[in-house]
């Protein structure tokens, strides 16, 4: 950040009074700009023994899989948008269930949400970040192709979970990935 968003004038990174972090704060008017974490919400869509993944078709991890998941938009509820990123990603429709993961990527600054959901009927095909969207069930999920750890750990979770019929919520902090 260079600049004020309210007055225009430069920014420089300080720490403001009662404050123990580094924030830019504007030399004209002082107005401290906080960044924080962003939230990314998603939905595990199931039908029957099968879950919903999308094939990306952009960056990052173009071509790999996924969950529908996305940037959390203001004004919405968490629920809200994993339901509205299914919708744009899958052009699918679902019930929004319980919240079964959460991750901390402190290293990029994000925080990764994923709900359980039903999929609430068949009728779905790409959205414009999607070059494939399918239903797998677990022996046919492309565990080498999927696109985020998040993911890759909530769907380990959730297939363990499934045969017993209990699912708990799992909580995580990871650490920045093995350099590839």
């Amino acid at each position: 950040m260079k600049y004020c968003s309210l007055c225009g004038a430069p920014v420089e990174l300080r720490i403001p009074p009662d404050d123990n972090r580094k924030r830019h704060v504007c030399t004209g008017c002082g107005e401290v700009h906080y960044q924080n974490p962003k939230l990314i919400v998603g939905a595990m869509p199931e039908w029957q023994d099968k879950i919903l993944l999308c094939r990306r078709a952009i960056e990052p991890r173009h071509g790999l899989w996924t969950l529908p998941a996305g940037f959390m938009e203001n004004s919405e509820t968490t629920a809200e948008a994993a339901a509205r990123e299914t919708l744009e990603e899958a052009n699918a429709r679902i019930a929004v269930g319980d919240l079964y993961s959460m991750y901390s990527l402190p290293y990029i600054n994000q925080v990764h949400l994923l709900f359980r959901a039903r999929l609430l009927d068949l009728d779905f095909g790409p959205g414009q970040e999607s070059l494939e969207v399918r239903l797998f069930s677990e022996a046919e999920i492309p565990w080498n192709e999927i696109a985020f750890r998040p993911v890759r750990f909530s769907l380990e979770h959730y297939f363990a979970e499934r045969q017993s019929g209990k699912f708990s919520f799992h909580i995580g902090e990871l650490v920045p990935p093995a350099q590839r």
